[in-house]
């Protein structure tokens, strides 16, 4: 996915170079003008162009123009604005003479500035005075029989697919959980050779189950088995792009980064499933809700997707200068999941009853009704780094360090490790209020 970050601000391409320098992994082109007002740069992977005519009105989709998912910053006067999702990531600051800057990463900001915010999403924004542009809402609830909506939302899900696969040079992540197999199955559907990937430890539940779905689709298949040690040496390099230190967020990163970076050596672009469970009711706990609850909380757990488990899609994907098509955030998607009826989300207890019947024929059985399981779960992962962090960090050193400047708790060992890494990449911030907290956590 493309990046960009500039400065409210003319005769500043040598900051603005450096700021591109930070994000030079997000592609392998890169180009900085300068309007009357500011100075704006951008990079781009090989499989995305940037032309002459749009240099002027930067733009980081990571689908293609008009698709609903974008972060933008041009005008006449500097105006940023980012999806109402917000699948494309943006920060903005001032520097020290008080001019607007903005990147897509923080790293990149920091160049120029410790002041960091994250533009919210649904907003434009110009230095000044925030206007909210669009946001999440509830929408009309269908009447109709489950298996008129069940064979709609397949259509539409098709439609997305089709919506983002170029010239077919297109894969998808796959840990044969039922969102990420419904996105490789249709995408299957269309392209050959359609290449799938999965990373996990040896035994792990998500690579026994992503051979299931990659022979029932006939994808060509890549699989790579990793040790604890490689992930450890890894864990660094996924603190630095995910630029966070949430526990539960991190953990469920090193499997991303890792499967992204084995996909790009095949293609350019993959889809991912994020977003499913939220549209869907694909939690544990959601079960608990009364049913008249349940759209309001699929809303807010979907609004805050985007400095949490998109961001690591984003991070992960970039990383390794590819894009990941989250295609169940496709406007046209949110919007119908948002108006299928909650009591066929949630059905007789089982989650993401109405997605389940939708798939059913192009999904082994075993997938179809296979339980949710949390990403570091499923890969193999799971208690594996709370041990190492136990084994690093003292009780004493825990109750000293646990207590951020902020005014924020680490809420775990495991945490305090990711912290301390984090710490040596970055420094310490008064302000993390960009940063996103997983929710359950105590500071979300």
């Amino acid at each position: 996915m493309s990046g960009i970050a500039g400065i409210a601000q003319a005769d500043k391409k040598i900051d603005v170079k450096h700021m591109l320098t930070k994000i030079a992994h997000r592609g392998h082109s890169n180009s900085i003008v300068e309007t009357g007002n500011a100075t704006l740069g951008v990079v781009w992977p090989r499989n995305q162009s940037v032309t002459s005519d749009n240099l002027m009105q930067f733009h980081i989709a990571r689908d293609k123009p008009g698709d609903g998912h974008f972060a933008q910053a041009g005008g006449d006067v500097l105006l940023l604005k980012r999806d109402k999702l917000g699948v494309a990531p943006l920060y903005y600051g001032w520097t020290k003479s008080g001019s607007l800057c903005f990147a897509s990463e923080v790293k990149s900001l920091l160049v120029v500035t410790r002041q960091v915010h994250e533009m919210p999403p649904g907003y434009t924004f110009d230095g000044h005075h925030f206007n909210e542009t669009d946001h999440l809402q509830k929408m009309p609830v269908l009447d109709g029989r489950p298996e008129e909506i069940a064979k709609d939302l397949y259509r539409n899900l098709e439609r997305a697919v089709l919506k983002r696969v170029g010239n077919g040079n297109i894969g998808a992540w796959l840990s044969g959980g039922l969102d990420s197999s419904t996105l490789a199955a249709l995408g299957r559907r269309h392209f050959q050779p359609f290449h799938t990937f999965t990373v996990g430890l040896r035994g792990a539940t998500d690579v026994e189950n992503a051979q299931v779905v990659a022979e029932f689709i006939q994808s060509e298949h890549h699989t790579r088995l990793v040790t604890m040690d490689e992930l450890l040496a890894v864990l660094p390099d996924v603190i630095y792009h995910l630029e966070s230190f949430d526990a539960w967020l991190v953990r469920s990163s090193m499997m991303n980064y890792l499967v992204a970076k084995m996909a790009s050596d095949y293609v350019p672009a993959v889809f991912s499933g994020e977003g499913g469970d939220e549209l869907f009711a694909g939690y544990d706990y959601l079960r608990s809700l009364e049913r008249t609850d349940l759209p309001d909380e699929l809303i807010d757990i979907t609004t805050r997707l985007h400095n949490t488990a998109l961001q690591r899609v984003d991070r992960s994907a970039s990383a390794h200068a590819t894009v990941a098509h989250v295609v169940f955030l496709d406007p046209d998607i949110v919007d119908f999941a948002l108006s299928i009826p909650s009591k066929y989300k949630l059905k007789n207890g089982i989650a993401k009853w109405i997605l389940r019947l939708a798939m059913t024929g192009s999904l082994p059985q075993s997938i179809i009704n296979r339980p949710k399981a949390k990403f570091w779960q499923g890969a193999g992962v799971e208690g594996l780094f709370a041990q190492c962090a136990e084994q690093q960090i003292s009780d004493k050193d825990f109750s000293k360090h646990r207590l951020l400047s902020n005014g924020w708790n680490i809420r775990s060992k495991e945490e305090l490790l990711y912290y301390n890494i984090f710490l040596e990449h970055f420094g310490e911030f008064p302000d993390l209020q960009w940063m996103g907290r997983t929710k359950g956590t105590p500071e979300s």
